[in-house]
């Protein structure tokens, strides 16, 4: 079905898979058709790897109250979360070449807030990328938000009687919660292990992601970030955008990469990062189509 058509059939709901930079979600376009109400039971059949489409979670995109577009995205588990950088630069994409905004410049509201965002057009009109200001990020501990006394983001944490060493991490907030792990060997690390025991930690409120993050050489002159992520409500996902901005903060305040632009390296892609220190985290990545489908509501 012709993704320029209009309405969707009876009972069955209209669906768009994406990804950017592996990590992927299934997209519904409330400027075309009504959706169901109960959205966190849809995202649970839909994400399903074997049984549904298959995504790390679902994506709803359509007007917003405040701006001329709006984002709420649910994990794979049912649990809504707050942003995804991913998933906006698809939602732009969506937008854009859908005809829902005439212009590459668009702003959304996400439960982040509202995000400035920029589709990168090439001559004949498509956009190659999408450029996203991600916010600035909130290191006091309330606004991340982790039960932390402080001082500064920096966090250990004991994850049960049997770990002898705590675990070192900076916490920051994007928008949603992220706990930012330096590790030596980054394709070594025990995320699918170690990930979800600080994901659930009691002092994360609201769960948090956990990213692990190691340097690589440098490329070009500038600074690469290896990182791989255990998202909230998804397990190991192959790409983080909010997360990719929280390690590169994390990577800043530490000195582990000099202020700036940075490449961080993700297990679907690579994204280019920047921020001076000071305001917003700013992202340059793909958006991908796959391809458009339909789903029974029966």
């Amino acid at each position: 079905m012709s993704s320029d058509q209009q309405g969707s059939s009876a009972g069955v709901l209209r669906f768009t898979k994406m990804h950017g930079c592996g990590n992927d979600y299934v997209y519904l376009d409330a400027w075309r058709q009504d959706l169901p109400e109960d959205l966190p039971a849809l995202a649970q059949v839909m994400s399903q790897r074997r049984f549904g489409v298959g995504s790390d979670g679902l994506v709803v995109l359509g007007p917003g109250q405040r701006q001329a577009a709006r984002m709420r995205m649910f994990n794979a588990d049912g649990s809504e979360s707050e942003m995804c950088g991913n998933a906006l630069r698809c939602c732009a994409w969506l937008a854009f070449t859908r005809g829902h905004i005439g212009t590459p410049e668009m702003v959304f509201e996400t439960g982040a807030g509202d995000l400035p965002v920029t589709c990168l057009v090439d001559d004949q009109g498509r956009c190659t990328g999408v450029r996203v200001a991600m916010g600035t990020p909130r290191l006091e501990p309330s606004a991340v938000p982790v039960d932390h006394p402080g001082p500064g983001p920096l966090l250990e944490l004991a994850l049960d009687d049997v770990d002898r060493v705590p675990w070192r991490m900076i916490a920051v907030g994007m928008g949603n919660p992220h706990a930012v792990c330096c590790v030596d060997d980054v394709d070594q690390a025990p995320v699918t292990s170690v990930g979800p025991r600080i994901e659930c930690h009691p002092r994360f409120p609201r769960r948090t992601n956990v990213e692990f993050i190691a340097r690589l050489a440098d490329e070009g002159g500038m600074p690469v970030l290896r990182q791989r992520t255990w998202e909230r409500g998804a397990g190991e996902t192959w790409a983080c955008g909010t997360g990719a901005a929280a390690a590169t903060v994390a990577a800043m305040l530490t000195g582990l990469i000099p202020h700036g632009s940075a490449i961080v390296r993700l297990n679907g892609g690579d994204l280019r990062m920047s921020w001076d220190g000071h305001g917003d985290v700013v992202m340059i990545g793909p958006a991908s189509h796959v391809y458009d489908g339909e789903w029974p509501l029966a």
